[in-house]
């Protein structure tokens, strides 16, 4: 990037609401998928279910780092921590002395209720990031525009969906004007659609022979230089009765005689008069 601390440089972009939002739940309903979890990179083996809630008393005195250590191992979320903390590396590049040395992936994300004695629990974790579940951050949701990341709810933050963004029935209670975004299809099981009698029964047999095209050459292939020229038939007729040797009439030979007589002495004529021509131009001048 050229000159990138510049004032006047475009830092931002205007995004409309609704699609902020549209892109909000949707990172929000790809967090609750195990099968996206796993790919974004996220050790959740030992997990007990996706998405992870925890009940809020578990949460309530929670004051010190090593507590919330304890309360990630015992729901088997600290193997992502420490995935985490076995791929801090220093950093290649001038970056490493710009107050950016190391780096590191991302942890799971700790979304709760209410601010408490949590967030400087889980502050000095490495990875683990926290969020309110009211001022929920695109960027933590899906860093670097991956979906999937691993989000641990309080139980007090997962009751409060509701109201944020509503459900299908129920228009939400902060958002005003937001519907939640409904699916297209029910099924996303796109196999289980595509062999069901109601789709098999209206689709046409399978072609047993495919037609491939062909692609000849018309230089070589008189059919295909038919198809480019249709008056290239006549052409080549022409061509034909043009070069063809036809009938020979019988000769005489005592006419052959007489004729071949008459252009030799006619060849020996114009022999003389080019001699006596070439003789009168390089005769000297009087």
């Amino acid at each position: 990037m050229f000159a990138p601390t510049k004032v006047w440089r475009r830092w931002h972009r205007r995004v409309n609401v609704q699609q902020k939002r549209f892109a909000v739940t949707s990172a929000l309903a790809a967090s609750a998928l195990p099968a996206l979890v796993f790919a974004r990179g996220h050790a959740i083996d030992k997990v007990p279910e996706i998405p992870l809630v925890i009940s809020q008393s578990a949460f309530a005195n929670l004051d010190k780092t090593k507590n919330a250590v304890t309360l990630l191992k015992s729901v088997g979320a600290y193997d992502d921590v420490q995935k985490t903390i076995d791929t801090r590396k220093i950093r290649a590049g001038k970056g490493k002395r710009r107050n950016r040395r190391y780096q590191q992936h991302l942890g799971p994300l700790v979304v709760y209720d209410e601010h408490g004695p949590l967030t400087r629990a889980f502050r000095n974790i490495p990875g683990v990031e926290l969020a309110q579940v009211s001022r929920l951050n695109l960027l933590r949701l899906a860093p670097g525009g991956h979906l999937g990341r691993f989000v641990i709810w309080t139980s007090g933050a997962f009751a409060k969906l509701d109201s944020i963004f509503g459900t299908w029935t129920e228009a939400s209670e902060q958002k005003k004007g937001f519907t939640l975004p409904r699916a297209k299809t029910f099924n996303s099981d796109l196999a289980r659609l595509i062999n069901s009698d109601e789709i098999q029964s209206v689709l046409r047999p399978k072609k047993t022979q495919a037609k491939r095209a062909f692609r000849g050459n018309p230089l070589r292939n008189i059919g295909f230089l038919v198809k480019l020229n249709p008056y290239a038939v006549n052409q080549r007729r022409a061509e034909i009765l043009r070069s063809a040797p036809g009938k020979r009439k019988a000769v005489d030979p005592a006419a052959a005689k007489v004729k071949a007589k008459a252009v030799s002495k006619k060849a020996k004529i114009v022999k003389k008069n080019r001699a006596a021509f070439y003789k009168q131009l390089t005769a000297p001048v009087k």
